[in-house]
């Protein structure tokens, strides 16, 4: 049982500096993660990342992925190019950084046409442009991650579509068990689809309202198809967490759970909490 947390959840409440991130790093330790992973850390430069390292290798964690932005449905070579060349950038800092992962973003809207009208039209393009950075960053010793996440490529069936396109050792997934409800998915039946190409999983749960509800108000935000979720602690929500780590394990998933928090409850209280439901449903995974 390998239990890491995304500094993700740290950061509602911690400034996005070196400074923040050494803080970040301190409370994972506190708290008894074996390891950590870094977001919203675009900014975070080859130069510094030893100084991370080291931070991590004192406080006790180690340093597992790195989750960074990117874009490859796009038909623009130019666009595609710069794209690839960050993403090849992102891996170095990753590489810097002790991390074995580069999760990078498969695509981001609004999307041209046709691709905002059809995922299979922009499969061969985002399967190109992430092959050209898997190869790079297995030159680094990174291996690359795409997360069901973004709306566009969050489906099971479509993440494991441009998997297979990609069609590359080096490429897999990154298993949000949470993410599936933002599109109305069963999460334990997509966690069954993916869970041959989890490399790293993310525990997260929301709350759930259905469309035909009253508007819940602030804090809350829609599906794809109009339902409204609000993020919670793990295990308080509708994500069947217990269920889809089952699945997971009996797939024979042996690496890192990271607990990626967006609850409304301060922080700190909800990942510990969170931990713990975590540490109770892998135990009884082994039952």
């Amino acid at each position: 049982m390998k239990l890491c947390v995304s500094s993700y959840g740290f950061y509602w409440t911690r400034e996005r500096t070196l400074e923040g991130l050494f803080a970040v790093i301190d409370k994972a330790a506190e708290k008894g993660f074996d390891g950590i992973e870094f977001a919203e850390c675009d900014g975070l430069t080859v130069a510094e990342a030893p100084l991370v390292r080291a931070r991590c290798a004192e406080a006790g964690v180690k340093p597992v992925n790195l989750c960074a932005g990117g874009h490859f449905a796009t038909a623009d070579a130019e666009e595609m190019r710069r794209e690839v060349e960050n993403a090849k950038r992102q891996a170095d800092v990753a590489a810097a950084l002790g991390c074995e992962f580069l999760r990078h973003d498969a695509a981001r809207g609004p999307l041209p046409e046709p691709f905002e009208q059809t995922y299979d039209a922009a499969v061969p393009y985002m399967a190109e442009g992430i092959r050209r950075v898997t190869e790079y960053a297995a030159s680094v010793g990174i291996k690359t991650l795409t997360e069901n996440h973004g709306f566009f490529s969050q489906d099971a069936g479509r993440v494991e579509k441009l998997i297979k396109a990609v069609d590359h050792p080096n490429f897999g997934a990154l298993v949000d068990i949470g993410n599936f409800m933002c599109v109305d998915a069963d999460p334990v039946e997509s966690v069954r689809v993916l869970a041959p190409y989890a490399r790293h999983v993310h525990c997260k749960d929301f709350l759930f309202k259905s469309a035909a509800e009253a508007d819940p108000g602030e804090g809350w935000f829609a599906t794809r198809g109009g339902n409204k979720l609000r993020g919670c602690v793990l295990g308080f929500g509708a994500a069947k967490a217990a269920q889809s780590l089952r699945v997971l394990r009996e797939s024979g998933y042996d690496g890192y759970y990271s607990i990626e928090y967006e609850g409304g409850e301060p922080p700190e209280w909800g990942i510990r909490v969170g931990k713990e439901n975590l540490e109770r449903f892998l135990m009884n995974t082994e039952n």
